[in-house]
């Protein structure tokens, strides 16, 4: 849910009254800001899994279908 103009307005006053009394921290944390941006744009899966995911999610379901038939093999053994 985005900002409402009032509160983007709000926030736009606090960073500019912080970039006043103390420009380092006011350039720190734009420095944090603009890496964690960086990491979500490397970090977004695009509706897909990371290629190392993908492996184990398919090791998983072979072997929950693997489970399923020795079962059902056994029910119909007895």
């Amino acid at each position: 849910m985005g900002l409402s103009g009032r509160e983007r307005r709000i926030l736009a006053e606090i960073e500019r009254a912080l970039e006043q009394d103390d420009p380092d921290f006011a350039r720190r944390l734009a420095e944090i800001e603009r890496v964690e941006a960086e990491r979500a744009r490397a970090g977004r899966w695009r509706g897909r899994l990371p290629r190392g995911r993908t492996f184990h999610v398919w090791v998983i379901f072979v072997l929950g279908l693997l489970v399923i038939v020795l079962l059902l093999a056994a029910v119909l053994a007895t």
